[in-house]
Formats: C-alpha cells, structure tokens, sequence
C-alpha cells in the first residue's frame, strides 16, 4: 500500500527538503547534519517539539482531507480509510478506532509526512531552519525570544490539525542540553560545532546490553555473544557520526565566526 502512495507525482516528490522520515534516499543521519549546520552558522537555541502520542492521536478526518489534495483515486482514498479505521484487538474483542494509526503500519510514516506536510511548508514561508523526521521536529533559532515566538505558532498550526504539543518533552533550550535522533551536540576548539551521542541513547544501550546479558535468561554463551554482536553492530554503525577520538563523521563542517553565547 505505501508503495502505491508513493508513485503519485503530487505526494513524495513535494514533500519539504528539510522533512527526512521514510522517504527514498533521505535517512536520519542527513537530519542530524542539517541540525548541526544550522547551530554552526550561529542558530544556538533549537525549538524541540515532542508531539503528544502522535501515531495515536491522528485525526481520521483530518488526515483524509490533506491526503485527498493530494491522491484523486477513489478507490485508494478508500484503501486508505480501511486501513485507519481498522479496529484493534485488545482482550480477544476487536474495538473500533476513530484517530491513530497501526503502530509499526508500513504505511503509517508515509501518511505521517502527508500530515505534518502543511506545517513544513508553513515553517519554509517563514524562513525558518527545521529538521523534521517523522514526528521528530527541531526548529533553530538565535534567539531565545524568538524560539518562544516559534513554539508558539507551532501550537497554533498543530492544533489545526487536532494535535498536541507534549509540554513535558517539548522546550526552547540550547542545543547541548537536548537530542536529536539519539544524538546531541557539542562545541570543540575553533568554536566547530561537533556531534555526540546523547546522554539517554547511551543509558538505553547500556540497558539492552544488560538485559542481553542477564544470567536469568537461560541461554548459551555462544547464543548470547551472537545477539549481543548483533546489537552492538548496529548501534555502532548507527552512531558512526558522532565526533570521538579516532572516528569522525562523514559530514565534519569548517569553523565559522558564530560565538557561542
């Protein structure tokens, strides 16, 4: 299904450049260097918006709307329906669903992008620096007034939509003090804005190993060595961006005259 949505000329290809979540040739590490060029060029307050439950709170009838400017094929606006209003199973009885989407749906992100599309374009007319993955948005600003200014028309836009703003994980902070797809930021000599892993994508890794490796599980040695292999593999390959001794990334940028403040 989600490969059908994406054949239409009017659906992908107009998505914003700055929106990088489940498109083709598009990946989390291209986010995380666009934020890190933004902070560079001297934006250092990052406007960060948690969206309360999102996959769970998409509006039916909002979301038919936007796709329906986008997709003219009644047969698919009707696949499309199905697969949102599908009921979920919960105790053995099925119940019906009037917002959401299926967590872990393949076609869910895509429709995700359809969504959140209109507030893109709005942050592109106003000039804004954005990354946007999935429901993962960060705006940067150089000023902390002007960030408060940001959330606050971002409240506006995603109410129109029926979404929420999550208060709790949602701030206006310096860029050190928050992450970015498990990655966070940092300042090294010359005043060059590096990358790093942030503080809660170490813990959690930490975490998965412990529990890989907990004697109450019952495994062989050699069974445990090949899953914790496994694992380790690709956090590592994920977090090959970040700025250590001995391993740099990919995307290094050059000193420039922006201070930090």
């Amino acid at each position: 299904m989600s490969r059908v949505l994406q054949r239409y000329p009017l659906l992908t290809p107009t998505f914003s450049s700055h929106s990088h979540g489940f498109r083709p040739g598009r990946r989390a590490h291209d986010a995380v260097c666009e934020a890190q060029k933004y902070i560079q060029e001297g934006r250092r307050w990052v406007v960060d918006v948690d969206l309360e439950k999102f996959f769970d709170r998409v509006n039916h009838d909002v979301m038919m709307g936007r796709l329906g400017k986008r997709v003219a094929d009644p047969r698919v606006l009707g696949l499309v329906r199905r697969y949102l209003d599908a009921g979920i199973m919960a105790n053995g009885v099925v119940a019906e669903r009037h917002e959401g989407t299926p967590q872990g749906g393949p076609l869910s992100p895509l429709l995700a992008n359809v969504l959140l599309d209109e507030v893109d374009k709005e942050l592109e007319k106003r000039g804004h620096a954005f990354v946007r993955y999935a429901d993962d948005l960060n705006v940067y600003v150089r000023s902390l007034r002007a960030g408060e200014r940001v959330m606050e028309t971002l409240r506006r836009l995603l109410a129109k939509l029926k979404l929420r703003i999550n208060e709790s994980k949602s701030a206006v902070a310096r860029p050190w003090g928050r992450k970015l797809l498990g990655y966070s930021f940092w300042v090294a000599k010359g005043r060059e804005v590096k990358r790093r892993i942030a503080s809660k994508a170490l813990a959690a890794m930490k975490q998965r190993v412990r529990a890989l490796t907990g004697r109450s599980r019952g495994r062989s040695m050699p069974t445990v060595a090949a899953e914790l292999r496994s694992y380790l593999l690709g956090w590592k390959q994920y977090f090959h961006l970040a700025d250590t001794p001995g391993l740099q990334g990919s995307c290094s940028l050059r000193v420039s005259r922006a201070g930090v403040a």
